[in-house]
């Protein structure tokens, strides 16, 4: 009776530390790739949040056109409404005129006698708005506003951050599918290798006639514990090394968003339970099948 316990406590064993470590390792490195990713697409956010269209209005416009352009404005799907009062700004032409003075040290009002300046709104346009294309579909809208003189946006700097984006996008996904295979392919070595000190206990209980699925799930599931403990350990160094980065470079706490992390942390341990449970079924079937001559 104790050798038949001690029979099914080997049975589904395979080396702890070493394929742990392999696990965690892999999944570690597809963590921070996974920050970089999170960290990128924040910073893209934010620069996207500070593209401005400028609304140049007619130098006869008083204050209650003002305000009715301004409420036309607040309608429209294209403005940001996180905050009206940041993604709609008002500029009157003396706050533009003091502007221009206080960054060029020049006031222009001396010798022309005059404020050439026009009143303007600045408004944010929402990430899915700021194609080249969608941004003149909202010059031609704007522009047949009544009190509305010029619609301006920066053409060719938007057009150049868009070009840059997809080609980050596309390398990006590039490297993250060579990342993950280069990931799953060491996993399933891992596995593979550690079974291998198995194959001959396999063989036995196959010889006893036991079933492939009883011999199977001891070592199916320790492979589900393997993977959740490397998803947490993954997930724990991958939280250690931001809070570092986050105190050692200054203003990266901007870019902390704590809901992306949430779900890459999830995604590890998820990622690590699949793979180690697939590695260890796809070993598992190459070793019913392996000849007796192959086991040695």
């Amino acid at each position: 009776m104790k050798d038949r316990r001690r029979q099914k406590r080997k049975l589904g064993s395979f080396p702890f530390l070493s394929v742990i470590f392999s696990i965690t390792l892999s999944l570690v490195v597809m963590g921070i790739f996974g920050i970089a990713f999170i960290y990128l697409k924040t910073l893209t956010s934010i620069v996207q949040s500070n593209v401005e269209v400028q609304v140049y209005l007619d130098k006869s416009t008083r204050d209650h056109d003002v305000k009715r352009l301004q409420k036309i404005m607040t309608t429209r799907p294209y403005i940001r409404s996180e905050d009206t009062m940041e993604s709609i700004k008002f500029i009157s032409k003396e706050t533009a005129a003091e502007v221009f003075v206080r960054d060029t040290g020049e006031d222009f009002t001396k010798f022309l006698g005059d404020n050439p300046l026009r009143d303007a709104f600045s408004l944010r346009i929402i990430n899915e708005y700021q194609s080249v294309d969608s941004l003149k579909y909202i010059e031609k809208d704007l522009s047949r506003l009544s009190g509305v003189y010029e619609v301006v946006f920066q053409e060719s700097l938007i057009a150049s951050i868009n070009k840059n984006l997809r080609k980050i996008g596309v390398l990006f996904l590039g490297m993250t599918l060579i990342l993950l295979v280069a990931v799953i392919v060491l996993i399933n070595n891992t596995i593979r290798i550690a079974l291998f000190s198995q194959r001959f206990l396999i063989r036995s209980m196959q010889l006893v006639g036991a079933t492939k699925r009883f011999i199977r799930w001891p070592f199916l599931k320790r492979s589900l514990i393997y993977g959740l403990i490397s998803g947490i350990l993954a997930s724990g160094i991958i939280f250690g090394i931001i809070q570092i980065a986050q105190y050692q470079i200054e203003d990266l706490n901007k870019l902390y968003d704590q809901e992306p992390l949430f779900i890459l942390f999830s995604a590890l341990i998820f990622l690590g339970l699949l793979i180690s449970y697939l590695s260890t079924l796809s070993s598992m079937r190459r070793y019913f099948k392996i000849s007796l001559d192959e086991l040695y």
